[in-house]
């Protein structure tokens, strides 16, 4: 069945062998990360080079991945979705997600067809709720990839299939501790910024408990940096993990097994774990700390285990890419799947026509006729297998493209005609009329 989507584009053959052999064209200029491009901003080069880029088809891809960074819909992760991008009409999903130092975010993308079917992902960071730095992206077949979060805040990643293709989609982002733990066997016991002293000093680390010579482990791959005895921290370790700004400190060790300037794998034992120092009355635990140049920084979320996943999609996955219709008086039409984030963007009158563009949890991602975006809960909406009404044509009325006043005719209805009223948006009912389906003014 038809519905409002836009109507796929006339494809002359000139078009579609410029974009089918778009792996021919060069690339030239520096962008993307440390002056590489993207395969995103790879194939939105070639565009450009095929002569596409000023064509109806290639403005509307190059549109839709500039508008779908500046209209994200909010999630929480760990998150999953299933979709579907249409051949016809050029689209682009972002999703925004707040994230916290230490975490490391891993995306993937499963597709179907598996190939044939290029997608590609983007990674952004966005800076003063405005600015935005692509930090990470996959290659061209969509791989799994891995982001280590620097500075915690807001991140917004895009999916964007090439031209002319469709295909189904199951995303899911989840995240973890980008640092292993560090002690075999060992459970948390006291936090950053706990009380020390009496309340004069804060805790600048975490402690984690573990029988007395229990192996102490390297965190990450790395060097040795400092191996000494200080009153406070007795036996003590700092581990520089390769490519990161920061030292890993480990503290009240019994014995340390490395010496300065060691090079250790992930998982090579650093020390045992005791309680020297200013523990010496306390149980044998690891004093876990990560110091910046500008500090110490609260070292949990680079290591304590997540184990939480997202959850599974419930809502029918067969209802993807249709059109569905609201069942009741008021429907939620929110920035969020969920009610607990995001903002209230409607609320949608009765019989509304959406479009399902995915499906999250127990909720559907919606297009309106409008253009907008947003997730409304599948228990919200119905099929449109049964009309709601038949109405008998009155007057001659032209059966529209959209549901606007100046959308093109697709053809006229002749007086006496009887239609199929399948929903509504606004002041138009969208009808069915024999093989036709489009909108028509209600008055």
């Amino acid at each position: 069945m038809k519905n409002f989507r836009i109507n796929a584009l006339p494809l002359i053959s000139s078009v579609l062998f410029l974009i089918f052999f778009l792996g021919s064209c060069s690339v030239t200029g520096p962008s993307g990360i440390f002056g590489k491009k993207s395969p995103h901003e790879q194939y939105g080069q070639k565009l450009a080079d095929a002569g596409l880029k000023q064509t109806v088809l290639g403005k509307l891809w190059l549109q839709q991945a500039e508008e779908s960074l500046e209209k994200p819909l909010l999630v929480t992760i760990p998150y999953k979705e299933a979709g579907y991008f249409p051949a016809e009409k050029p689209r682009a999903v972002s999703l925004k997600f707040e994230t916290k130092r230490g975490e490391r975010i891993s995306v993937s993308l499963l597709k179907k067809p598996s190939t044939n079917f290029t997608v590609y992902v983007d990674l952004w960071e966005v800076k003063n709720n405005q600015n935005k730095k692509l930090v990470a992206y996959a290659d061209t077949n969509a791989a799994p990839f891995s982001y280590d979060i620097e500075d915690e805040g807001t991140y917004l990643l895009r999916l964007q299939p090439e031209l002319l293709v469709s295909g189904e989609y199951t995303l899911t982002i989840a995240s973890g501790p980008s640092l292993a733990f560090p002690v075999e066997k060992g459970n948390i016991g006291s936090f950053w910024g706990d009380d020390r002293d009496g309340g004069n000093r804060r805790h600048e680390g975490i402690d984690i408990f573990a029988k007395k010579r229990t192996p102490a482990l390297a965190a990450a791959d790395g060097v040795v940096s400092r191996v000494e005895e200080n009153r406070l921290g007795g036996k003590v370790v700092f581990l520089r993990p390769e490519n990161k700004n920061f030292n890993l400190y480990y503290a009240h060790l019994d014995e340390q097994l490395v010496k300065d300037g060691q090079r250790v794998k992930l998982g090579d034992t650093i020390g045992l774990v005791g309680n020297t120092g200013n523990a010496i009355h306390t149980a044998p635990h690891l004093h876990f700390g990560i110091y910046t140049f500008g500090g110490a920084i609260d070292p949990v979320n680079f290591v304590r285990p997540v184990d939480k996943k997202p959850s599974p999609v419930t809502v029918p996955v067969s209802n993807i890419g249709k059109s569905l219709r609201t069942n009741a008086a008021k429907t939620a039409f929110r920035e969020s799947p969920g009610t607990s984030k995001g903002q209230l963007f409607d609320q949608l009158s009765k019989n509304t026509l959406v479009q399902v563009l995915a499906a999250s949890a127990g909720w559907y991602k919606v297009g309106l006729p409008d253009g907008r975006e947003g997730f409304i809960s599948g228990t919200s909406l119905t099929p449109l297998s049964e009309p709601l009404r038949r109405m008998k044509i009155e007057k001659e009325v032209a059966l529209l493209d959209n549901p606007k006043a100046e959308a093109p005719r697709k053809i006229l209805l002749s007086t006496g005609a009887t239609v199929n009223v399948l929903g509504k948006f606004n002041d138009f009912y969208f009808i069915s009329s024999e093989n036709n389906h489009g909108w028509i003014s209600v008055d």
